[in-house]
């Protein structure tokens, strides 16, 4: 599977520039955006890529500390300003100060590097449909995704927050008139790392709103139910750990669509760009 060889190699980038890895470059190497990167890292691993890069970089911390290293050193050594904020970090992940990692016979915690392997357990069935579909012009607003998961998981539900408060969305709605029918929640590709709220619309992007083009693309789609983002992103990690390895197909460099076939937004698709695996 070349997405997860991908990824993986991905990983060896972060592992080999933990200190500070470029998230631009990481996710180069797995051929996505950097909110994509992390986003696929969160689906498969079950933790934001940051707290990963956190828990390694603390792994590494105690082996240099109980190798004689000073506390300033190490501190400086993986980011830390200031041995307050390495000393919060470190005990966060071992439960003790980093001076007690010296210390002979103190426990400390090991997170080895991630490696991805999927093995496919889903039982239960999932309905979905392959289309290829010519470019469409999107309408709306948007909020930038930068190289921090867990902010960006915070922004993009204020984004829908104040969409819903000030009347972007029944405006959006008004604007309505090509495909998919439905609200959009459209997270940029490779070489646009915005998360857009917009319809699909020939209306000129005036009085605030913005537009972008969703390039021409093969789709995997996938209907889904439920209320609240937890409901989407259950079908989001199915996709990913479950549809996608046996499927024959693989990630393809684009967008994510979230279309929400009613005002509610309990009714959803997932559409995520695929091309056919390499044989």
């Amino acid at each position: 599977m070349e997405w997860i060889d991908r990824l993986n190699r991905a990983m060896d980038y972060v592992e080999s520039h933990l200190e500070e890895p470029d998230w631009q470059e990481a996710a180069g190497i797995a051929c996505c955006s950097p909110y994509h990167f992390q986003r696929m890292f969160a689906l498969l691993a079950g933790v934001s890529l940051s707290e990963y890069v956190r828990r390694r970089r603390m792994s590494r911390a105690a082996a240099d500390l109980q190798s004689g290293e000073r506390i300033l050193d190490v501190a400086l050594k993986y980011g830390y300003s200031s041995p307050t904020a390495f000393n919060r970090a470190f005990q966060a992940v071992h439960g003790l100060p980093p001076s007690q990692a010296k210390k002979p016979g103190v426990r400390l915690k090991s997170y080895p590097p991630l490696r991805f392997a999927i093995t496919v357990q889903g039982v239960e069935e999932m309905e979905y449909r392959i289309e290829t579909k010519d470019a469409f012009r999107i309408v709306g607003i948007s909020a930038p995704l930068g190289p921090d998961m867990e902010e960006n998981f915070r922004n993009v539900p204020q984004l829908w927050g104040r969409a819903a408060a000030d009347g972007t969305i029944p405006r959006l709605a008004a604007l309505m008139d090509g495909q998919p029918k439905g609200l959009l929640g459209v997270c940029g590709g490779k070489d646009n790392s915005r998360y857009f709220i917009a319809a699909a619309s020939s209306a000129p992007a005036a009085d605030g709103l913005e537009e972008y083009t969703i390039p021409a693309l093969t789709w995997a789609m996938f209907p889904g139910d439920g209320d609240g983002a937890q409901a989407i992103q259950r079908l989001q990690r199915r996709v990913v750990t479950e549809w996608l390895p046996t499927s024959g197909y693989e990630y393809a460099e684009g967008p994510d669509v979230e279309v929400y076939l009613n005002p509610e937004c309990t009714k959803f698709e997932v559409w995520i760009p695929v091309v056919k695996a390499k044989q």
